[in-house]
């Protein structure tokens, strides 16, 4: 007799709070599941609330919302297939991340996530309470491991679950994307399965949280290490694989593979998904931003058109003295070519009144950054004026390379809602842009070539003073953007980087930079992360801080 199981992988999209809208999600994806004949449906971890919940699980009413949404999803499980999510689980006082396995109209089994991450991004430790080390389910006579994410990421659960006689592990994850996530995950993931023998499916969220961008990516491995089943990345999914016992382990029979995507296309897409679930999920209807002629601001409104449509961008170039009619005309033909709402503000009047009303205290004084400053300042007045008015998120637009060093205005260009390329280093965005021009998928909905060839080919430049460009004051940006891999991503001490072959002197400046302007990234909107080191989640540096890594010491 072959002994058989058929698993429903559910990828979806939940939205933080939205305990009810949540549910709804799990009982269509439970009704799939029950009509392609499952034997178990599994959701992603922390499905019901939404992950990550932080705080919101300190509330009393937030969790017993949780427990009867849950109840109400075990009870329609009386003649279907069992049902395997997670929620905040309240025992004997403590508060815990729970796999709940809804069966036969009840939650027949409940058990604790073991380890909990409190690193990077995640802060779990803070909310929750550990639970031991969890023992295997049965169902239909086959003993079962339900591991929650981190479990599997570090030792001591995978090989307890095979000790207890565990023959497959079914887990539920809300693990967000970076550039080395899959990679991560296959092989650490990959680790335990290999040495216990256990198979693995490994159902992932996808979805855009504030900062973090979760992109599915769900997959299953066999007892030996082969990935098995894989599911689409950044979009919501849904596969049945079948799985047969066969010398005593189980083996995935039918299940469909999907390419995982990585690279440039990864880290757009996860662009459009972080600022598209930041709007929808906030309840705008529409974004407006800046139009400068340069290539932040292009990259900005053409992720923006792919993820919202044309029709939600609204574009505005507000042009001064020093604005040059190449940047006119590329703002201009950039929205054209986005099909998106474009106007024209011109900032001289404000700029003017702001001379005028200053004179008295700024007379016999050098211009200097301040009168740039004001012109940033005035734009971003501008912009949220529209905001304010019309009701458009306003979207800011600086790199991460400007947000290390301080080359953004704070009140002025640093105003907005969301940032899309807050890390996105500069050398990125210039990648980012060819890419996007050179593919364009069906589902992206800004066009072909949205981003004019001579806006990522022009020398960068704010263009608040005359003749002005970026290389003036800083390194040219591949050798910037090196020297803060190193002092970011790497955590290099300055020697090292100076062995790079990079100017003692730049190295020292820029170091001097990324410290000073930490209170500005403070006070920065929230941006899609994309790399292993995001300012806000991941780089918690103090603002006041005295430390300088020294050269030689």
């Amino acid at each position: 007799m072959v002994q058989s199981l058929r698993i429903a992988s559910c990828q979806l999209n939940p939205t933080v709070g939205d305990i009810w809208g949540n549910e709804a999600k799990i009982a269509e994806g439970y009704e799939r599941a029950k009509a392609d004949g499952a034997d178990i449906a599994i959701f992603p971890e922390l499905m019901i609330l939404g992950y990550p919940p932080e705080d919101l699980v300190l509330r009393p009413t937030v969790i017993e919302d949780c427990r009867k949404a849950c109840e109400r999803l075990a009870a329609a499980t009386l003649d279907g297939p069992a049902l395997l999510t997670t929620s905040p689980w309240q025992e004997h006082g403590n508060l815990y991340n729970a796999a709940l396995w809804m069966e036969a109209g009840a939650i027949q089994h409940v058990r604790l996530k073991h380890h909990l991450p409190n690193y990077g991004v995640f802060d779990e430790a803070r909310v929750f309470s550990r639970g031991p080390l969890p023992a295997p389910i049965e169902f239909r006579g086959y003993k079962i491991g339900l591991p929650i994410c981190e479990d599997l990421w570090q030792p001591g659960v995978a090989d307890h679950l095979a000790e207890q006689g565990a023959e497959i592990m079914l887990s539920p994850n809300g693990s967000p994307w970076r550039r080395t996530a899959h990679a991560e995950r296959t092989a650490a993931l990959g680790e335990k399965v290999f040495n216990e023998g256990l198979p693995l499916v490994y159902v992932n969220q996808i979805g855009g949280q504030d900062e973090l961008v979760f992109d599915g990516s769900s997959w299953s491995m066999a007892a030996d290490g082969t990935i098995v089943q894989s599911l689409k990345s950044f979009v919501e999914d849904y596969d049945v694989a079948d799985w047969e016992k066969r010398k005593g382990r189980w083996t995935c029979v039918s299940a469909k593979r999907e390419d995982h995507l990585s690279g440039l296309e990864a880290d757009w897409r996860a662009c459009c998904l972080g600022l598209g679930d930041y709007v929808n999920k906030n309840g705008f209807k529409q974004i407006v931003l800046g139009l400068s002629g340069g290539v932040d601001s292009a990259i900005c409104a053409a992720i923006a058109a792919d993820a919202l449509g044309p029709d939600r961008v609204w574009c505005v170039m507000m042009p001064s003295e020093y604005t040059s009619s190449d940047s006119l005309e590329d703002a201009k033909l950039c929205a054209e070519q986005l099909g998106v709402r474009y106007d024209v503000i011109a900032i001289r009047p404000a700029r003017d009144a702001f001379a005028d009303m200053l004179e008295p205290l700024f007379d016999g004084l050098e211009p200097d950054t301040t009168e740039e400053n004001i012109q940033s300042r005035i734009r971003g007045l501008t912009l949220m004026a529209l905001s304010n008015k019309f009701g458009p998120m306003l979207v800011t637009t600086g790199n991460k390379s400007e947000m290390a060093v301080g080359y953004a205005t704070i009140y002025g260009d640093m105003s907005g809602g969301y940032n899309p390329i807050k890390d996105i280093y500069k050398t990125e965005v210039f990648a980012l842009c060819n890419w996007r021009n050179e593919h364009n998928p069906d589902d992206m909905l800004g066009g072909e070539q949205p981003i004019p060839e001579r806006i990522i080919t022009k020398p960068p430049s704010a263009e608040l003073r005359e003749d002005q460009k970026d290389s003036d004051s800083l390194p040219d940006y591949p050798v910037l953007d090196d020297i803060l891999m190193g002092l970011i991503e790497q955590e290099l001490p300055v020697e090292a980087i100076v062995a790079r072959g990079h100017a003692q002197e730049d190295v020292m400046r820029i170091q001097r930079l990324l410290y000073i302007a930490e209170y500005k990234r403070r006070q920065a909107p929230p941006g899609v992360k994309i790399g292993s080191k995001n300012f806000g989640r991941d780089r918690r540096y103090p603002i006041t801080n005295r430390y300088r890594d020294r050269f030689g010491d």
